[in-house]
């Protein structure tokens, strides 16, 4: 059933040879084809800009109103690229290589090589546009280091990459709209994925402010709708990120890949109270020169500041001397979950770390006065030249901490704790992106590929771009060749008219159910199961309570939630509703998949399956696979595995040390 479509050859011709031989559309051919994409981040901003450069008819569909407020505004720290502009040893390979391990040899390799050969295109691209990287005093574009790699490949705009990029691609986007290329839908949600002959179709829309149901016709279907991570609740994803596009695509036959696979942040600013309904990102670029510690002694109540240097460890500089703070995400988060658990937290909750900036002040202070040629300055001179120093590499970071805290980063560490961020299981897609359904394509976070079981940081930012801009233009010619004599189907179709039936019944179902308890309530519950028992840790247990809670919850949130408000308006409970039932229905295949797979590797640690020194212990022989889940019907689902097979990179255990 799961052909991946990787094409033969040795793996760094793979993609020349893909573009060399695969099919092409005319240009007046184009114009005859409609491409709906749904989703305006950076993945669907690109490829929606890129298709309608190419002389696609586009529809882009977005619920937020306008592009610009996609989730992907929110990343801050950067976007990787094999450039090798500090000379520092990088190179298309290394950046494959590091993303293979990083991602603990779950992923496909081909994919992943593709990804790295592109990324070196996607800062042209980006400078072309406009984007405002960071650069050196000399003009030339700056790098920083991120998890997991030993060179500096992380271009950056300050602390505001992921929003200075959607920019850009929001700009090629709105030039395509202004052309009459792209007709932009804003304010409107993807209901259902509408299939005739097996084929992707069109989709159903909820204009969000009417209320109304919309039926929209595309020769092929893009997802470019981010992940799950709200699944949880708590996370740092914006409160409307969802999984309902491709939960929808989901149960109309695409198979979900690898759902338990999820990214723990270890730079969060930690939970406060129940008051809270989302987690802040702190970028992990701070760990570029941030050193995270702990009290060596237990239960300890001193300020931060007055407990010495011989009395504080720096446990990741410890455990893992060659990566020291820039080990990957998973493995920092699981240890500072130890440190806590283990009765060495700080703050009031005991469930945080400290991201210490005074030894990075200090340095950057001593170089400053070396710069200026400055003798006998005192400490308070360096410290205010590299407090400035520390400012512009970082400063809108560090303002964002101390406006939800109240604390100065600069006199005081940072306390943070690991948070809920990216997920890289997603929808099962081939090496053209395409899912299990013919004409529906799922790009960016929406798909599983590229990043194995735990993602290396500035790598997301990277494969939403890559997948817009320099995969999705050749890989859908290949289908749409096929499709130039298939005419638009009118959307009185019967397909179509059963899809948007089918909607309007789940609509009205969820509406007259007229409960006692709030959508956000069950949304809380849920998140709080999840993050329990499927979170950070996993033992098998705690997994089946999980399974057997959530599906005590589904029954209940149908038989007893409360939507106020009408349907044939603009009803944010409403829309919240669809969504969390959903939720609802992914939680509970995650903990499946997180059952099923007997090993840790990644982010999914099974407390069973770990080494003696507490590390993730795979299991190659068994588990090498993506685990591709086919849905059958309420609380069914069939297991199908995509084999990996690694020509070039040999699988061992991951060591950082």
């Amino acid at each position: 059933m799961l052909n991946s479509k990787i094409p033969a050859g040795n793996l760094e011709k793979k993609w020349e040879e893909y573009k060399g031989h695969c099919k092409l559309v005319n240009p007046a051919n184009k114009r005859k084809l409609e491409v709906i994409v749904v989703g305006t981040g950076l993945a669907g901003a690109s490829a929606a800009a890129s298709l309608g450069e190419l002389g696609y008819k586009v529809k882009a569909f977005c619920f937020q109103d306008s592009p610009r407020r996609a989730h992907s505004i929110a990343a801050q720290g950067g976007i990787n690229a094999a450039k090798n502009y500090q000379n520092d040893g990088d190179s298309v390979f290394r950046l494959f290589y590091d993303t293979i391990k990083g991602g603990d040899y779950r992923a496909r390799e081909a994919n992943v090589h593709r990804l790295a050969e592109v990324s070196v295109n996607i800062i042209d691209q980006c400078v072309a546009q406009g984007v405002p990287f960071a650069r050196e005093y000399g003009g030339l574009l700056s790098n920083r280091s991120f998890g997991g790699t030993q060179v500096q490949r992380t271009f950056y705009a300050a602390g505001q990459t992921g929003q200075q990029l959607l920019i850009g691609a929001y700009q090629a986007l709105e030039r395509q709209v202004a052309l009459g290329n792209v007709k932009m839908y804003s304010r409107h949600e993807m209901l259902e994925v509408v299939k005739i002959d097996g084929k992707a179709r069109g989709i159903i829309a909820r204009d969000l402010v009417s209320g109304n149901l919309e039926k929209h016709f595309g020769h092929a279907v893009l997802l470019c709708t981010g992940g799950y991570g709200n699944v949880f609740y708590l996370s740092t994803n914006a409160m409307g990120s969802n999984v309902t596009a491709a939960w929808k695509a989901h149960r109309q036959g695409a198979l979900f890949s690898n759902p338990c696979f999820t990214q723990i942040h270890p730079t969060c600013i930690p939970v406060s109270g129940d008051h809270q309904s989302k987690l802040t990102l702190m970028s992990e670029s701070l760990r570029n020169d941030g050193r995270i510690w702990v009290p060596k002694k237990l239960n300890e109540t001193r300020k931060a500041v007055d407990i010495p240097e011989e009395e504080r460890d720096y446990y990741l500089e410890r455990r893992y001397p060659a990566f020291g703070n820039l080990v990957p995400r998973d493995v920092a988060s699981r240890a500072a979950k130890e440190r806590c658990d283990a009765g060495y937290g700080v703050g009031t909750s005991k469930q945080a770390v400290y991201l210490d900036y005074a030894a990075a002040i200090l340095r950057y202070g001593k170089i400053e006065a070396g710069k200026q040629g400055l003798e006998n300055v005192s400490q308070e001179q360096i410290i205010a030249m590299g407090k400035e120093v520390v400012k512009e590499k970082y400063g809108n970071l560090f303002d964002m901490y101390a406006k939800i805290t109240g604390e100065d980063p600069y006199e005081v560490p940072m306390r943070i704790y690991p948070a809920v961020h990216y997920t890289m299981g997603g929808l099962w897609v081939d090496y053209e992106l395409q899912t299990t359904v013919p004409g529906l394509y799922a790009l960016g976070e929406a798909n599983f590929s590229e990043h194995g079981a735990n993602r290396l940081g500035a790598s997301a930012l990277m494969q939403g771009l890559a997948d817009g801009y320099f995969v999705i233009p050749y890989t859908i010619g290949n289908y749409l060749a096929d499709e130039i004599y298939s005419k638009g189907v009118d959307t009185n179709h019967p397909a179509f008219e059963e899809a948007e039936k089918a909607v309007r019944e789940r609509i009205e179902k969820l509406m007259s159910i007229k409960g006692t308890q709030t959508v956000e309530s069950f949304h809380k519950r849920l998140g709080k199961i999840i993050w329990d028992k499927c979170g950070m840790a996993r033992n098998a247990e705690g997994l089946k309570q999980a399974i057997a809670e959530v599906q005590a919850l589904k029954k209940e949130f149908w038989s007893d939630v409360r939507i106020p408000g009408e349907i044939n308006e603009m009803n944010p409970e409403l829309d919240k509703a669809n969504r969390v039932a959903d939720f609802i229905e992914l939680g509970e295949l995650m903990c499946i998949d997180a059952l099923n797979r007997n090993e840790s590797c990644g982010g999914h640690f099974r407390e069973e399956y770990q080494t003696e020194d507490g590390e993730a212990l795979r299991d190659d022989e068994n588990f090498m696979y993506v685990a591709s889940w086919e849905f059958k019907g309420e609380h069914n689902w069939e297991l199908h595995k995509e084999e990996l097979k690694y020509e070039v990179i040999k699988p061992s255990q991951r060591n950082y040390k």
